[in-house]
């Protein structure tokens, strides 16, 4: 098992940037492929981004491309987000997530509307006021 724990998140303008983090611990973390989602409220929720068990590999979606990057440390266990150029529509809680069952890098699995991950983190906040 795994216990995920975000934090960065805050309230900032359009334009601005932030960094959110998440804090793995438990089981071995270079196992886990790991991965950003968020859920708007009324709104399903949705992926942002992943990142393969080394971090050589990314995949985005097509809202964030260009704009957030995700990366991980594994001697730290840990797994960012950096959103720049922010927008309102970016305004959610942000959920980090983990699976061990992702073959490979097919992290495009992530992405897939039904997919549900093996561990979630409790979500952190982020609010884009125009």
């Amino acid at each position: 098992q795994v216990q995920l724990v975000e934090s960065g998140g805050g309230s900032v303008q359009a334009g601005g940037s932030l960094r959110l983090s998440c804090a793995a611990s438990g089981d071995t973390f270079s196992t886990y492929i790991m991965g950003w989602f968020r859920q708007a409220p009324g709104k399903a929720r949705e992926f942002v981004a992943a990142v393969s068990r080394t971090g050589k590999t990314t995949y985005y979606a097509d809202s964030v491309k260009n704009r957030f990057t995700i990366s991980r440390d594994n001697a730290k266990s840990m797994v960012y987000l950096q959103m720049n150029s922010l927008k309102p529509e970016d305004t959610a809680v942000y959920y980090c997530a983990a699976d061990s069952r992702i073959l490979g890098a097919t992290l495009r699995n992530m992405a897939v509307p039904s997919y549900e991950s093996q561990y979630w983190g409790q979500g952190t906040q982020v609010t884009v006021s125009s």
